[in-house]
């Protein structure tokens, strides 16, 4: 795991636990290999662009590169700026057009991350000094400010990603130390310089899924988090009931036919052990309980879907257009020192793929959202929970126990469930038609990342009433691994005798949990 003073370098896959990470400083290095790429995409870039004889495309007709000299989207067929630097402004002062409150200063840097990795593949054409000036970044607190709204996720996420673009120039505002201030006072007290880009630089830097997948990535590694919360969270559940525990039975669920139901049964089986039922509860428990190795399982098997989709995302280049050195025919190609190499005009910025999984990742956030909530409302109530008093509150009626958690945890699971319509199949054509298929990945994957933080605090929720469960009269666990859940929890909040405001203790919990199972 990345610690804040672990070295990310740029040559190498680059995991979730590198973008979770990246809201701390790290440090980045442009390895030599990494820079040898670079400069030789920039060099193929320069000779592609002024070669000694003019390319030709099919038919005869010159072609230029997109964004190097011509305008962007539906006006590429109008010539751009006369210097390098005005076509960079061209790239960059029209896309200022976002609204609505910045993002979360850790998802701007991790797409930062991402977007560095991809651009030092070499096939962006995009000059060393830019890599340089990102890897400077990563060493400070710095973050741009970035509003959330604007981005359709096709032909990258080009708005939020021009006013990080733009925050490194020194323009707009950016976070320091967790304040925001305008951008060129920030990098001046960061210690950095601002970046100074040429056209193909700037549009490097914004044609591209970045945003998305880094959004995708945070906010499925934080319902995996919820996942394993949930997993022995019902296990204590289990056990503090003591229920009987022939809902996990090996042949039962190798019978049921999903991987991922085999694999969660085994994990409760393990967290279990030793476990002993009360006897006293009845033949079959609710579903919530029953069948939560299916519903687990799914979940499982659907993160593992999203788990490649985000690696390929992770590994992959996603803007326009790239830069082969050493390659055969494409869109046209051209050789200087490098050796052959082609210049391909494409898509790979439409981020439909994150879009697709972002959506998946919002249905078994809000199946696993209600699966919490209907643990609390099961051991809450004194007509399942094995005779505990109502709401768990140590003098019912004096005292109020779980009673406005569970009100809060009602309202999560509705916010949960409004935000999961997708997004991915939402296409509104724009830019005069020349985006007319668009995938709303970044709406997708933000919308995603919002909801499990929502469902990391029903995790929170569901422990904090275990917790009081075991204050209130509920048996200790039998098992060890439950008992070692159930102490950790015991020494971090206090029971709930008598009634307190309880908001930062469902956090304390919900912290507790991902700790724990990191540990």
């Amino acid at each position: 795991m990345l610690t804040p003073t672990d070295t990310v370098p740029l040559t190498g896959p680059l995991d979730v636990a590198a973008l979770r990470h990246a809201a701390s400083p790290l440090t980045v290095t442009v390895d030599e290999e990494a820079r040898a790429r670079v400069e030789r995409g920039r060099r193929l870039f320069h000779a592609l662009r002024h070669p000694p004889h003019p390319p030709h495309a099919p038919g005869g007709a010159d072609r230029r590169i997109y964004g190097a000299d011509t305008g962007f989207g539906a006006l590429v067929g109008y010539a751009g700026r006369a210097t390098d630097a005005d076509q960079c402004d061209n790239t960059l002062a029209h896309l200022g057009a976002g609204q609505g409150p910045d993002l979360p200063p850790e998802i701007v840097r991790a797409a930062l991350l991402l977007r560095t990795r991809s651009l030092a593949r070499g096939l962006s054409g995009v000059s060393p000094e830019v890599l340089d000036r990102l890897a400077a970044m990563f060493a400070t607190t710095f973050a741009p400010a970035v509003p959330r709204y604007g981005s359709v996720g096709a032909s990258g996420d080009l708005i939020p990603l021009a006013y990080a673009t733009q925050a490194l120039r020194g323009r707009g505002h950016a976070y320091l130390d967790g304040r925001r201030m305008p951008a060129g006072d920030a990098l001046t007290a960061a210690g950095l310089h601002p970046l100074a880009l040429d056209g193909r630089d700037a549009l490097a830097l914004v044609n591209g899924t970045s945003l998305t997948t880094a959004a995708t990535a945070l906010a499925l590694d934080a319902v995996r988090a919820a996942h394993r919360s949930l997993t022995a969270l019902t296990c204590l559940l289990t056990d503090l009931l003591g229920c009987d525990t022939g809902f996990l039975d090996a042949d039962l669920l190798r019978a049921y036919g999903h991987p991922g139901a085999v694999d969660v049964g085994s994990r409760m089986r393990r967290t279990l052990e030793g476990g002993t039922p009360s006897g006293t509860r009845p033949l079959q428990e609710p579903y919530s309980i029953r069948c939560a190795p299916q519903l687990l399982g799914a979940a499982e098997d659907a993160l593992r879907y999203v788990d490649g989709v985000v690696a390929a995302d992770l590994g992959g280049v996603s803007d326009n257009p790239l830069f082969f050195p050493g390659a055969g025919p494409g869109s046209w190609s051209g050789t200087d020192d490098v050796g052959q190499g082609k210049v391909v005009h494409g898509g790979n910025f439409f981020g439909q793929p994150a879009a697709f999984a972002a959506d998946l990742l919002a249905s078994v956030t809000a199946q696993l959202g209600n699966l919490a909530e209907r643990q609390l409302d099961l051991l809450v109530d004194p007509a399942r929970n094995g005779g505990l008093p109502p709401m768990l509150a140590t003098t019912p009626g004096a005292q109020h126990g779980l009673q406005g958690v569970q009100l809060a945890t009602t309202a999560f699971v509705a916010e949960i469930r409004r935000a999961a319509t997708p997004a991915g199949m939402q296409s509104l054509p724009t830019n005069l038609h020349n985006q007319d298929v668009v995938p709303f990945g970044t709406q997708a994957a933000l919308r995603a990342h919002d909801m499990a933080q929502l469902l990391g605090l029903l995790c929170g929720s569901l422990a904090l009433g275990l917790r009081q469960a075991a204050h209130v009269g509920a048996r200790h666990p039998a098992a060890p691994r439950c008992g070692g859940l159930l102490d950790a929890l015991a020494d971090a909040i206090p029971p709930v005798d008598p009634d307190r405001p309880l908001d930062a203790d469902v956090r304390a919990a919900a912290r507790l949990l991902v700790r724990y199972d990191r540990l």
